[in-house]
């Protein structure tokens, strides 16, 4: 298999009349799913050139999964682009991206504009109005499997080729763009819904958003398997209620969610208000889930398996597994096992490989195998600093993750810089701590995060303390909501290590003394 979109195909002629994908207001079966992907791609050909990028700002929906799969009927990778991000973000996006196209909901025209896209715009319900009259484009599998056509088709629909882009913090506070290829995804998916039994009978709940590669184990294993894919809106989860009754309805067996969403349904007591029957698989990844509220969750669903999975967006989506045993709940969970298709090195400051056999030792976490990611889009420096060739090893990731192994399991042990995860997401300080010191008033800023109460925490000087309401207003059209601090200290002055820089340390020992 050599494209994503042969998962589709081969399950629309296998299982055409059956659920696809629901977001509570439309659905739609899985040959719908097709049959609209395939004409969308055949609309976008007009405007998108092959192996480049659609930009898709949007809400995650049904809609928005059958305008990706149609970017990638189209020859083309698609990227979402939150229409909630601020401004400054949004630019620093599609500077990467320099996409041809956008896709865009009708509401956010005037952003578009704003940003200065100077390319095709196209609207959400025009083009679904088009599509009824378009033709479809040939099944993909038909195309890929012909290799020995003189075609630049297998070029373009080949393994090979950029399926997506998703954005993640850079170390410089600039936003790269995770490009990640068909045949990893593939790779991985297969897998994927092998190790842990996805099958037809499953109804996966999505809670990720649409650009977290989370949503990517989501859509392709029910592409590929014919599950059911239940997509909860994200403002549900500010009304917990609406989604332990979406759960219910469409009878939910799968959930592949961020630690944060399944504390804040603890911690809000949901399961007061009901429990949905039908959870038989919940796999978690993004942080360290508290034991507390993981018992918790075990003891509402006894016969269900839960999973502690790892990996960053660089090796799609996870690279270490750890299967919890419910009569043994550790209070700090292993990362666990590799991922077949994966290889997990330590290695030690000195560039020391570190031996399996070696226990307690900490080295860097570095991923092999044949599902890293392409690189970071349009940004060479980048990509060669992290994706790195090792003689005897290959080409590996260097995750920036510690970790260290303990009688045959891998033990995650804290980040080398400054990246955090935080309610499911990754964030540089640093970028956090850019924006924040380009606000007036501001002098200089530090960020600290607070692992044990799940917070941010920002130190910062001014001439005066200006005033904590403008400070957040000013972030605000800076950052993502997920990326403003929880808590903000002003200080007379920001103390100094010994070499002048700013004292990390001591910032983290006043951030624990309260």
């Amino acid at each position: 298999m050599k494209n994503v979109l042969e998962y589709l195909e081969k399950t629309a002629k296998r299982l055409p009349d059956k659920l696809a994908v629901t977001d509570g207001e439309e659905a739609c079966t899985f040959e719908e799913l097709r049959s609209n992907s395939a004409r969308i791609g055949k609309l976008l050909s007009e405007f998108v050139s092959p192996g480049k990028p659609v930009a898709v700002m949007m809400k995650k929906s049904t809609k928005t999964l059958q305008i990706f799969l149609g970017t990638v009927y189209a020859g083309g990778f698609y990227c979402l682009l939150d229409p909630d991000f601020p401004d400054e973000r949004h630019k620093s996006q599609l500077s990467t991206l320099s996409p041809q196209v956008i896709v865009a909901e009708p509401q956010t025209l005037e952003k578009i504009q704003r940003l200065g896209f100077k390319g095709k715009v196209i609207v959400t319900d025009q083009l679904f109005d088009r599509i009824k009259d378009i033709q479809e484009m040939p099944p993909v599998s038909d195309i890929v499997m012909d290799e020995t056509e003189a075609s630049a088709s297998p070029t373009i629909y080949g393994a090979s080729q950029p399926l997506y882009c998703n954005f993640t913090s850079g170390s410089t506070g600039v936003p790269k763009g995770v490009l990640v290829g068909h045949a990893s995804v593939i790779s991985f998916i297969d897998t994927f819904t092998e190790l842990f039994g996805i099958s037809e009978n499953d109804v996966i709940g999505n809670q990720a958003p649409f650009d977290f590669d989370v949503s990517v184990k989501d859509i392709y294993s029910c592409l590929k398997t014919g599950a059911t894919m239940v997509i909860i809106p994200t403002a549900f989860f500010r009304f917990p209620n609406n989604v332990m009754d979406m759960l219910e309805k469409y009878q939910v067996t799968t959930l592949t969610w961020a630690v944060s969403a399944l504390v804040l349904l603890n911690r809000l007591h949901e399961f007061m208000y009901k429990v949905p029957p039908h959870i038989n698989k919940v796999l978690f990844s993004g942080e360290e889930m508290p034991a507390k509220h993981l018992k918790d969750w075990m003891a509402q669903y006894p016969d269900a398996e839960f999973v502690n999975l790892y990996g960053p967006t660089e090796i799609t989506c996870n690279c270490s597994y750890y299967r919890i045993d419910p009569t043994d709940v550790p209070e700090k969970l292993p990362i666990g096992c590799v991922f077949p298709g994966k290889i997990i090195y330590l290695i030690d400051e000195n560039g020391r490989i570190i031996p399996d056999s070696e226990n307690k030792t900490i080295g860097e976490i570095c991923v092999g195998g044949n599902e890293l990611a392409l690189g970071y889009y349009n940004n060479e420096e980048a990509t060669a600093k992290a994706f790195v060739n090792i003689d005897g090893i290959g080409r590996i990731y260097k995750t920036g993750d510690l970790g260290y192994r303990d009688g045959g399991k891998l033990i995650f042990a804290g980040r080398r810089d400054f990246q955090i995860k935080h309610n499911g997401h990754r964030i540089e300080l640093e970028e956090v701590e850019r924006a924040m010191n380009s606000l007036p008033g501001i002098g200089q800023a530090c960020c600290i995060y607070d692992s044990a109460k799940y917070r941010i925490i920002v130190y910062y000087t001014g001439n005066e303390a200006p005033d904590r309401k403008a400070i957040v207003a000013g972030l605000k059209t800076k950052l993502p909501e997920y990326m403003l601090p929880n808590v903000y200290k002003f200080m007379d002055e920001l103390p100094l290590s010994k070499n002048g820089k700013i004292d990390r340390n001591k910032l983290r020992e006043l951030s624990q003394a309260k």
